[in-house]
């Protein structure tokens, strides 16, 4: 371990770093929230679950944070809101209908095209997704999955486009193949 000091060893540390964060970012998480549809009770569970978040990963390693604490604990809020509004929105797309037994498959254009969006890679999928899916300002994005700034988020963009523009072009297919 090193010889420098902790800055959170002591109880009036993590106090005094724990209301500097929340003084800082809970407002803006909680327009955020807010603004999605969420209760002043969620913003309020998402903040304290990703503070918890942010002093692990500032006490595991205190290089892992590149960007400020206040804009990586704002990208984890985003993250952690964006999770749990598809796990409610996927509840609540199911309860109270009846399945019938036989339900529709994808159609054969939307199947090969998620396929070429796997051959791309998990990253790049949830990367696209939260971008494009999730409209998650390129900003935030480069918090969430790591980035060093947005540039790099706009490069790694476009990278994985490129994946999946190779895949489409190695199958030989035309833009009339996932349009009918």
């Amino acid at each position: 371990m090193n010889d420098i000091a902790h800055p959170l060893l002591t109880a009036a540390d993590r106090e005094t770093f724990f209301i500097a964060l929340y003084k800082s970012a809970f407002p803006s998480v909680a327009r955020y929230i807010a603004r999605m549809g969420g209760s002043a009770d969620d913003a309020k569970d998402i903040f304290q679950d990703a503070l918890l978040i942010c002093y692990e990963k500032k006490i595991a390693a205190r290089d892992l944070i590149k960007a400020s604490e206040k804009a990586y604990l704002i990208g984890v809020c985003k993250h952690l809101w964006h999770r749990r509004y598809r796990e409610v929105q996927q509840v609540d797309s199911l309860e109270g209908i009846d399945i019938p037994e036989k339900t529709e498959s994808p159609t054969c254009e939307e199947s090969r095209l998620m396929n070429y969006l796997e051959k791309a890679g998990k990253k790049c999928m949830e990367f696209l997704r939260a971008f494009y899916y999730d409209n998650l300002p390129l900003a935030d994005a480069a918090i969430l999955f790591g980035f060093s700034g947005t540039r790099s988020a706009t490069v790694q963009k476009y990278k994985c486009l490129e994946k999946v523009r190779e895949t489409v072009k190695q199958k030989s297919l035309t833009y009339e193949d996932f349009v009918s």
